[in-house]
């Protein structure tokens, strides 16, 4: 029988980033949704690159200059961005951040 729920708590507190990196973890996985958890230490980049899938992104705490396509946003606590599949975007992060990454669909 499936699981009719599931919890995930302490986000906030559940990562963060050593010096000069950037550490995920997979906090769910199912048909429809993969749901990462990211922490960035600051100045620390994931470069441009694309997903086949449509995605949200979500900044838990502190600030990223986020790029999608030609445009760039300065994102910050409470910022939420869909993306839809095959857009060009990369994550420069200003300060330590850590942000949710929905992948929706397969």
């Amino acid at each position: 029988m499936q699981e009719q729920f599931t919890l995930i708590t302490a986000l906030q507190e559940s990562l963060v980033a050593p010096p000069d990196s950037i550490v995920s973890r997979t906090l769910y996985t199912s048909e429809s949704v993969r749901i990462v958890l990211f922490a960035f230490a600051p100045g620390q980049e994931l470069t441009e690159h694309t997903s086949t899938r449509e995605a949200l992104i979500h900044v838990l705490d502190g600030e990223a200059t986020i790029t999608l396509g030609d445009k760039s946003i300065q994102a910050s606590a409470g910022l939420l961005i869909r993306m839809a599949p095959n857009l060009p975007h990369s994550i420069k992060a200003q300060s330590a951040v850590r942000m949710l990454l929905y992948m929706l669909g397969k």
